[in-house]
């Protein structure tokens, strides 16, 4: 199975091989760190990001909890998505902050191994909350099938947890040789030559990006492609309709037909949120999955003075997922910016709350499909 180590400073390539640790033998590996006040700084920024991460996840699972009309199967996903990053944020960044201040990892062999299964559990387990979502807008867009009901998202996400426990769970056990980390800041994929090794490395790398980044990349073209040659129909549409009153109502130059104004941002703007999710998964996410495939396979890169540095910044880019998602929903969806004024204590509220327009449900398929007969749904 692989390894989740990292190396003392005063451990040779040997030794981390056989699994021996020799801090009192050898002393010639040195590594590169941060200076003291970056250091200082990043860790602060992970500070306001574990704050930032924790508070606003919790508010979209309060909101889906708390209002049983936010319980669809489509916010169940997104509430589960927000606890894998509320949980991300509360159980491993805190110790890789603390450890990017002192450069020692100060919190025992034996945790180091639940840190690193705690890791790729709860990455796996949002990066496939993303993936159930991104096929569940291509069967609602693409297939024009609406099948994700509650029901059916509470047994996916069940299953997704387990999935994700059962590839993240043999670095706990003993399976893998975890080590006091001292040239990252949290335990981290190392350098090995063992076969078993290097192919778990591989398996769980392509569970975590590879996948979920391809099939997610296919769905999200083939709905992009779609919402394109429907928009193109109903403009189309339209125009014909326009000619239509021009040549029936014999119309002059200075009469114009009434403009028919088709809106299709509230046709594209639940898949754009996912889309930009998905863009953001992959802008954090790409550089890890490159470095840590340099770590297990490029003897030389692991070993280099300048891999703490490497290390920490990449952990760093992968943390900032946790915080990215909650930001983006309030930005990008309206009734959880709404529900977020709501929990908002009263002294904090400067603005009134203006009524909003009540707009009829609908079934999500149907908003992406125009007909001959209909210029907009």
């Amino acid at each position: 199975m692989p390894v989740f180590h990292t190396m003392a400073c005063n451990e040779t390539p040997t030794d981390m091989l056989v699994g021996l640790n020799s801090s009192d033998q050898f002393a010639d590996s040195t590594f590169t760190t941060l200076p003291i006040p970056l250091r200082l700084l990043l860790a602060l920024i992970m500070l306001f990001m574990i704050a930032i991460g924790f508070l606003g996840n919790a508010i979209v699972c309060l909101i889906v909890y708390q209002k049983p009309a936010m319980r669809s199967a489509i916010n169940l996903l997104l509430a589960t998505l927000a606890f894998s990053d509320i949980m991300l944020s509360l159980f491993c960044m805190p110790f890789t902050a603390v450890t990017v201040i002192t450069v020692n990892w100060n919190f025992g062999a034996h945790f180091c191994r639940i840190s690193a299964m705690l890791y790729w559990f709860f990455v796996l387990e949002g990066v496939s909350i993303l993936l159930i979502i991104s096929v569940d807008r291509f069967l609602i867009i693409v297939q024009r099938q609406d099948k994700l009901n509650p029901h059916r998202a509470k047994v996916m996400i069940a299953i997704s947890w387990a999935f994700s426990f059962c590839i993240s769970f043999p670095s706990v056990v003993g399976w893998t040789f975890v080590e006091v980390p001292s040239r990252a800041p949290q335990c981290v994929l190392g350098y090995t030559e063992f076969p078993a090794d290097r192919a778990y490395v591989v398996m769980l790398i392509v569970a975590v990006f590879f996948i979920p980044f391809s099939v997610m990349l296919y769905s999200y073209l083939c709905i992009l492609n779609t919402v394109r040659r429907n928009t193109v129909r109903i403009h189309n549409h339209a125009e014909s309709v326009c000619l239509n009153q021009v040549s029936k109502l014999g119309l002059t130059g200075s009469q114009k037909p009434h403009q028919m104004n088709v809106d299709m941002s509230f046709k594209t703007r639940a898949f754009t949120t996912i889309l930009i999710l998905f863009v953001g998964f992959s802008f954090c996410w790409l550089p890890h999955t490159i470095f840590s495939l340099m770590s297990v396979f490029n003897r030389q890169f692991y070993y280099s003075p300048s891999f703490y540095v490497t290390s920490t910044c990449m952990l760093w880019l992968s943390y900032l997922k946790s915080v990215f998602n909650p930001i983006i929903y309030c930005w990008r969806i309206k009734k959880f910016r709404e529900a977020c004024l709501e929990f908002m204590p009263k002294t904090f509220k400067i603005f009134p709350k203006v009524p909003g327009r009540t707009k009829r449900r609908i079934r999500p398929s149907t908003i992406y499909v125009c007909s001959e007969h209909q210029s907009a749904v």
